[in-house]
């Protein structure tokens, strides 16, 4: 067997054998699978905080107007352990830009009580606890604000000054 053959036949055999199921993969408008990932809240525990985002569409005026608020405030997102969720009701969602399933997304817009049409901002504390929700945009200073001034917040920026 020659080296392209050869070569032929393991690609091909990798393709062929390669494990693949539906739950991590979807169909986008391209026709290209893209990798979805479940998202559980409870996973986050005190490990992150949880800022969630609820809209119908990425075409949401007050969607919009929340992620241009959020923007240019991705180093304080990190800084503060903040994962960024935006659930949207058409089936487009995301934790930290990395696209979840439905599944996920319709378990949390069940647990919040957010309907598909509804615009909702709620930051969960790494304790679990709900320690904002909001009807409408908010400033990122205000929700840095909030989490600067809970205790283990504090231990976490004192901390990192001694280091």
């Amino acid at each position: 067997m020659n080296n392209s053959a050869l070569i032929t036949f393991t690609l091909l055999a990798c393709i062929v054998l390669s494990p693949v199921s539906k739950a991590d993969t979807a169909q986008s408008s391209t026709n290209h699978a893209i990798k979805m990932s479940s998202f559980n809240l409870s996973s986050q525990k005190w490990k992150n905080r949880v800022l969630i985002v609820f809209a119908s569409s990425v075409d949401n005026h007050i969607y919009q107007q929340q992620m241009q608020l959020l923007q240019k405030y991705t180093r304080g997102l990190a800084e503060r352990d903040l994962v960024l969720v935006e659930i949207l009701a058409t089936n487009e969602s995301y934790a930290n830009r990395q696209p979840i399933d439905e599944s996920s997304a319709a378990k949390l817009r069940d647990s919040f009580g957010v309907d598909k049409e509804n615009f909702r901002v709620i930051l969960v504390g790494k304790d679990g606890d709900i320690k904002r929700s909001d009807a409408t945009p908010v400033q990122a200073t205000a929700i840095f604000e909030e989490i600067d001034a809970m205790p283990m917040r504090q231990q976490e920026m004192q901390e990192r000054r001694r280091k």
